[in-house]
């Protein structure tokens, strides 16, 4: 049970790191750091974007508009760190005693 609350919880934590580094890259490409015609930066950048945009695109849909700027993925951050402080203080109890 132990094993699987543990991975659960390095899943959560390399999620977060991936939207890190989806807004970082997207950043990059808006301010035209990184050529999206290079096969290398296009793939990463899709890559990026298809692990990211099924969970970001719910949030982006009740979020009011504030121009160019996107909260989505911080929200998100703060949901999913949420997710594990409740699994921290709701499972690792049961685990524990």
């Amino acid at each position: 049970m132990y094993a699987l609350f543990w991975l659960i919880d390095q899943l959560i934590g390399l999620y977060v790191w991936a939207l890190i580094i989806a807004a970082v890259f997207s950043l990059l490409v808006s301010f035209n750091v990184l050529d999206t015609r290079n096969r290398f930066v296009w793939t990463v950048g899709d890559f990026l974007y298809k692990v990211t945009e099924p969970a970001l695109r719910p949030i982006r849909r009740f979020m009011p508009d504030l121009g160019g700027i996107d909260l989505s993925p911080m929200i998100l951050i703060l949901l999913l760190y949420a997710l594990r402080i409740f699994l921290w203080q709701s499972v690792w109890p049961l685990l524990a005693g």
